[in-house]
């Protein structure tokens, strides 16, 4: 049912299917600073910003050394690594309504507002840099991929105003980004070509803030959470790390077994052989592990307890 203006309270309330159903309210307006640490990452952001096309190397891009093969793997794996950079472009300004609807802290808002360019930036030098390697892919070789990459969900339920705001940072930020952080911390320093190496480094330097700001919102948020509040945070967290790491959003190595995982498994390995990005399940392992046990421990500390994690290719974790 639409909202209009002869309705009463109790019909507009009953109207509201998503936040952008509720009737705009922008006052009062503050600018006052309420979580320091993420106004400090908004200003920290701003003085680090880049710019793909002239503050990476790409004069320094040499693909004389690689095989054909090679050459596309890598445009693969650098187009999926766009993909995935993607879904944060349309997640952020979600994210932006929503902290404009329940009138949350103004430092939120303000950092989102660059936590949006990165994104922006980091999907742009991934898409250049398949572009680089003989033309950007707009979608997996094979369709049945797709069901790993996908979107998460989150902007859905940004405008959802039944699913809780702490909810969507802890599994967005504190899960998600914290493994993406790592993922390319990993790939900083297995990574020989320079060029790929500069994007990753970049990128990651970003990404520090980003995972920052989810543990810094979680930890002014939680001493306030009813023990049911924090259950609800705990099963989105859980959520994205079965349903969408596990189901290989970041490693395709995670991915269900079929002809498409494989595939792009294998487009993954002759990129990481050659140097030019991406990385494999027996390098990775270790490094994904490490990324959740350092999650729950951080996770406990608030409060929010995580349970131990299993998949056939890692075990009981």
């Amino acid at each position: 049912m639409p909202l209009h203006r002869d309705m009463t309270p109790e019909q507009a309330v009953m109207a509201v299917n998503t936040l952008l159903d509720l009737p705009e309210d922008n006052f009062p307006l503050t600018f006052d600073s309420q979580i320091p640490r993420i106004r400090e990452l908004f200003h920290s952001a701003t003085k680090n910003q880049w710019d793909p096309r002239t503050d990476i190397d790409w004069d320094k891009l040499d693909l004389s050394p690689y095989s054909e093969e090679q050459i596309f793997a890598a445009r693969q794996y650098w187009s999926r690594r766009a993909w995935s950079e993607y879904g944060a472009i349309s997640e952020s300004p979600a994210l932006q309504i929503r902290f404009c609807e329940e009138k949350r802290p103004p430092d939120m808002q303000l950092f989102f507002t660059i936590r949006s360019q990165e994104e922006a930036r980091h999907a742009e030098v991934c898409f250049m840099m398949a572009e680089k390697l003989g033309g950007y892919l707009e979608k997996p070789v094979q369709e049945l991929f797709q069901g790993s990459v996908a979107t998460h969900g989150v902007r859905k339920a940004a405008l959802d105003p039944e699913v809780p705001l702490e909810a969507i940072i802890a599994a967005l930020v504190c899960a998600a980004e914290e493994i993406a952080f790592d993922v390319f911390r990993h790939l900083v320093e297995i990574t020989r070509d320079p060029v790929a190496r500069q994007i990753c480094r970049a990128i990651m330097r970003d990404e520090v803030r980003h995972c920052a700001f989810g543990w810094h919102f979680l930890e002014h948020q939680v001493t306030g959470m009813t023990p049911e509040q924090r259950k609800v945070v705990e099963t989105a967290v859980i959520t994205m790390i079965e349903k969408v790491e596990l189901n290989g959003y970041h490693s395709a190595w995670l991915a269900p077994e079929n002809p498409a995982s494989r595939a792009e498994v294998e487009a993954d390995r002759l990129t990481w052989e050659a140097g030019l990005g991406a990385t494999v399940e027996e390098v990775e392992k270790p490094v994904f592990v490490a990324s959740i046990v350092r999650i729950r421990e951080r996770m406990q500390a608030l409060g929010i307890t995580l349970p131990t994690f299993h998949h056939d290719k890692i075990g009981a974790f």
